[in-house]
């Protein structure tokens, strides 16, 4: 497929006012630019504007207004459906935005919209703090934490759009302005959990909490056929767990490492990823009781980084693999959900998939509902199911297989998860629900203020009955 080609002028125009490089289908680069993490999105943007300035966005956004061409925002290129580029539009790249100040004092960091969650945690560790963030650490913050931001942290600190204290936006007219509590206060709600619907953020500042850098993470595997039996077990052991306890309880396949059972390798297990939000000794002995009800087959839990614990899933979801996912709450894991769950899980036809039951409560219930967009259910577990696959020829399979769990599930669950994992084939009334009428009504409002005309529509949109066509996804 061949991009929509932009007149010489108005490119020339966008490249003299940009401190970054403008990259479109002649150049050498532009193959590379446009690729995004799921190898399922292929698309034909007109241009890529590699923002290295808010100034940059703000230029780069006028040419997209003036020529009628779609915006893609992008950071880290991680949205699943593919919001993060288009077909012949101006994919706005905001990568280039990188600087962080971490004010230890305060427990504030400011950052540039275009850091990854491995650049955010390397500056917040050189100082023994840390905000709940992805859980595959070249994510891009920003788009995280505008449409939620789960992580391994939650049950201590909450989801990352809770610690959301301020950011700079470039609104759809052009404008700059500060959402936070002393400046737009409308504007910063609406970014907590509102998604991209509202601008460009260009710049972020978070509240960061005492984590590490040590910390006790890692993993306990299990042989597959053992699944019912621990998850009830795990469901038991967490739920009356101090808050300090994260983690998960993930379907996924044991690596082909020496360090693994050589009758594990490659093989369906069951894997406990731990993680202990304070002193080590404590999550010893929080770790020991568990061990005591399940004795693993294979523990590879300590002391450790906690960057290296944020980068624990890396290998498992590598760019450019084949992704397609199913995400929703679950207030109860009752023994039935967890039978549906193991059968469904266990039918996965990719051994790269990852089903993950996550514990919640603890700080994602102590914020207020009314200070965030984002609407958190009082539950006590999401599920995650990761599609992940390398071969187009399995597309149907594992689609088919996520939405066959998603199906299955449905009985236990909500039907209304976090913002950023609704899927485009779920339709606005999933999203809509999600949020339940009233902040969906006031987001609704929120966005006739800010973006009239549904410029920023590539994203999980909230636009109501009115606007122009949203486009094709």
């Amino acid at each position: 497929m061949a991009p929509q080609v932009l007149e010489t002028g108005a490119l020339d125009d966008l490249r003299v006012r940009m401190t970054g490089p403008l990259v479109t289908a002649s150049d050498p680069a532009y193959h590379e630019a446009r690729r995004v993490f799921n190898g399922m999105i292929d698309r034909y943007p007109a241009a890529i504007a590699h923002c290295q300035t808010t100034d940059d966005v703000v230029a780069a956004l006028a040419c997209a207004r003036a020529h009628d061409l779609p915006v893609a925002v992008r950071c880290g290129g991680h949205s699943t459906p593919g919001f993060s580029t288009c077909d012949d539009g101006l994919v706005i790249d905001v990568g280039g935005l990188k600087h962080v100040e971490v004010d230890v004092e305060a427990g504030v960091a400011t950052l540039g919209a275009g850091l990854t969650w491995g650049e955010l945690d390397a500056a917040t560790q050189q100082h023994g703090l840390a905000v709940t963030g992805g859980r595959v650490s070249d994510t891009g913050v920003t788009g995280l934490t505008l449409g939620s931001g789960s992580g391994w942290l939650e049950r201590k600190y909450g989801i990352t759009a809770q610690s959301l204290l301020g950011a700079e936006v470039v609104l759809a007219d052009g404008s700059v302005v500060r959402a936070d509590a002393d400046g737009d206060a409308d504007l910063l709600w609406a970014l907590r959990g509102g998604g991209g619907n509202f601008g460009v953020v260009t710049e972020l500042t978070l509240k960061v909490h005492p984590v590490g850098p040590l910390v006790l993470g890692g993993m306990l595997a299990y042989p597959r056929e053992h699944a019912g039996e621990l998850a009830r077990a795990y469901r038991d052991y967490i739920e009356r767990a101090p808050d300090e306890v994260g983690g998960g309880f993930a379907f996924v396949s044991a690596p082909p490492e020496e360090f693994v059972p050589e009758e594990m390798r490659l093989k369906p297990i069951v894997g406990i990823v731990w993680v202990y939000v304070g002193p080590i000794d404590e999550g010893r002995e929080a770790l020991a009781q568990w061990k005591e009800i399940a004795p693993p087959a294979l523990e590879m839990v300590g002391p450790m980084p906690y960057v290296a614990l944020q980068q624990l899933l890396d290998a498992a979801s590598p760019r450019g693999i084949r992704e397609y996912f199913k995400v929703d709450w679950v207030p109860e894991l009752t023994d039935e959900a967890i039978d549906t769950m193991v059968e469904q899980a266990n039918a996965a036809p990719s051994p790269m998939s990852q089903v993950i039951l996550e514990p919640l409560g603890g700080a994602m219930h102590r914020i207020g509902d009314a200070d965030l967009a984002l609407r958190i259910p009082d539950v006590k577990w999401s599920y995650f199911c990761l599609g992940l696959w390398p071969d187009a020829a399995d597309d149907e399979a594992n689609v088919g297989w996520a939405r066959g769990l998603a199906a299955a599930m449905k009985p236990f669950a909500l039907s209304s998860p976090y913002p950023n994992f609704v899927s485009p084939d779920e339709g606005q009334a999933r999203l809509r629900e999600g949020y339940g009428e009233e902040k969906y009504a006031r987001l609704a409002e929120l966005k006739r203020r800010y973006d009239p005309d549904n410029v920023f529509r590539l994203n999980q949109n909230i636009a109501p009955a009115g606007y122009r066509p949203v486009a094709a996804s």
